[in-house]
């Protein structure tokens, strides 16, 4: 850090300490604010520790640290713990209330690998057939017209229960919710069973949705350490002695964004430390479905605390947003108010398709195609990793790709960007202040179809992070 910047940065807090609104931590976080956007602050440039600033304003350094994380929560500047605080660079700050993408929203140039979506196969055939199947039933069209059951009808969650069977787990109809897709019974399962204030541990790196759910509801985000497996037990464990901790949010199978799989050992111990200290649990099955061998559900371990949320999105088809919540009994109504709070039920026209392709075998079909395109498209890309760090899994869709030091993985991620690539790094899944590993998650699952772009696009990758070495 040069003088100049510690200068110029405590001339700029000096006059928003003078002139501000607000408490003191809030008039330091707009002056530097003002600062960054009047380009006073380069991005990039290491801001002055907290001590230097606290006694040069003649504050305390528990105010320079509020102002420091307010920055960080809107993403201004980037904590890097044991090497200070610097501002974040143009380009890649992080978006303040637009939450996580569900579709590009940059223009068609760009070849995308940053988002995890199904790839189209067979669904808009079976989707014609189907409606077109609908169109010449009068009757089942009036049924489908009006209101129905906020749990959804005793058909639907028939078959929502037949699709998140597995092994041992026979889910009962009676126990399912049927919800517009995995990200409304996310939406549903906070409102429904937490308050604004209660606290939710998950992984260190979690799921952009839940992020962005919390922050709309007011729920606190505690993210517990990681290993190779996933959530580690004996973190959780100590965050619960010293945080009132309300539930648990957590993929045990091919997590989003590390792609690791929970063994068995683990989901115990996890379902225990829940139960030692009265937790719910909130499991993700998301992508999990698309594991051709997966451990049984961590729910399983606990079922009388658990709320299983699966969807057809990354299987079948994400456009029909049709998804299903697994819970005990005393919980249903509960959830079923959230939906009726929310949508009054989801659309009995697109569950009216998932349960006729869920009975009639084409859900299973398209979802054994899915694993099979995904297979086919790591296998043409994997070569071009060689030499590089990653992780993954045999049915992910993504690898979880380390940026050799000492380049940043937004460096890379603006690098590939310039070039019309997108990737997406580990900021956008990282919960609470602390250093976010310098990872980028890649996809295959680009719905362009074209084996020569998705070569270009990892040839791309590839090529930004060997020139780091």
């Amino acid at each position: 850090m040069t003088v100049k910047v510690s200068i110029a940065m405590v001339s700029i807090l000096r006059d928003g300490l003078a002139n501000g609104v607000g408490v003191k931590y809030k008039r330091l976080a707009d002056a530097v604010e003002k600062g960054i956007a009047e380009g006073l602050i380069d991005p990039g440039s290491k801001l002055p520790p907290h001590r230097l600033l606290a006694d040069s304003l003649g504050g305390t350094i528990g105010t320079i640290s509020r102002a420091y994380g307010e920055l960080e929560r809107v993403g201004l500047v980037v904590a890097r713990v044991g090497d200070g605080t610097y501002g974040r660079q143009r380009g890649v700050e992080r978006p303040r209330d637009v939450g996580f993408r569900n579709v590009s929203d940059e223009p068609q140039p760009f070849f995308d690998m940053s988002r995890n979506q199904p790839i189209p196969g067979q669904e808009a055939h079976f989707l014609s057939q189907s409606l077109q199947a609908l169109a010449l039933d009068p009757q089942a069209l009036q049924h489908l017209g009006g209101y129905t059951a906020e749990a959804g009808l005793p058909r639907y969650r028939a078959a929502g229960a037949h699709w998140l069977r597995h092994g041992a787990v026979v889910p009962s109809a009676e126990q399912i919710v049927c919800v517009n897709g995995g990200q409304q019974g996310l939406l549903c399962t906070l409102m429904g069973l937490l308050k604004a204030g209660d606290t939710v541990v998950t992984e260190h790196l979690t799921y952009p949705g839940l992020i962005s759910v919390a922050r709309l509801l007011g729920i606190k985000l505690i993210g517990v350490a990681m290993d190779d497996e996933g959530l580690d037990p004996v973190a959780l464990k100590e965050i619960c002695r010293h945080h009132r901790v309300s539930a648990l949010y957590c993929t045990p199978t091919i997590q989003n964004p590390t792609a690791a799989v929970m063994s068995v050992p683990r989901r115990e111990a996890i379902a225990e430390v829940c139960r030692q200290n009265n937790l719910l649990i909130f499991e993700d099955e998301a992508h999990a479905v698309l594991a051709r061998q997966r451990p049984l559900p961590l729910s399983h371990f606990a079922p009388e605390r658990s709320v299983l949320i699966g969807s057809l999105s990354k299987a079948v088809s994400a456009g029909l947003r049709v998804g299903y919540l697994h819970a005990p009994q005393p919980l249903i109504g509960r959830l079923s108010a959230a939906v009726r709070g929310t949508c009054w039920m989801a659309s009995p026209l697109t569950l009216e398709v998932a349960s006729s392709w869920i009975e009639n075998g084409v859900a299973e079909l398209l979802l054994g195609q899915q694993i099979a395109e995904i297979s086919r498209r790591k296998a043409l890309v994997v070569g071009l990793l060689d030499g590089l760090v990653y992780k993954t899994h045999p049915d992910s869709p993504h690898f979880w790709i380390e940026v050799p030091e000492p380049w940043r993985a937004s460096q890379i991620a603006v690098e590939l960007k310039e070039n019309n690539y997108l990737v997406a790094t580990a900021e956008m899944f990282a919960v609470g202040h602390g250093a976010v590993p310098q990872f980028i998650r890649a996809s295959v699952c680009n719905s362009a179809g074209d084996d020569q772009l998705l070569l270009r696009g990892f040839e791309a990758l590839a090529g930004a992070l060997t020139e780091t070495v």
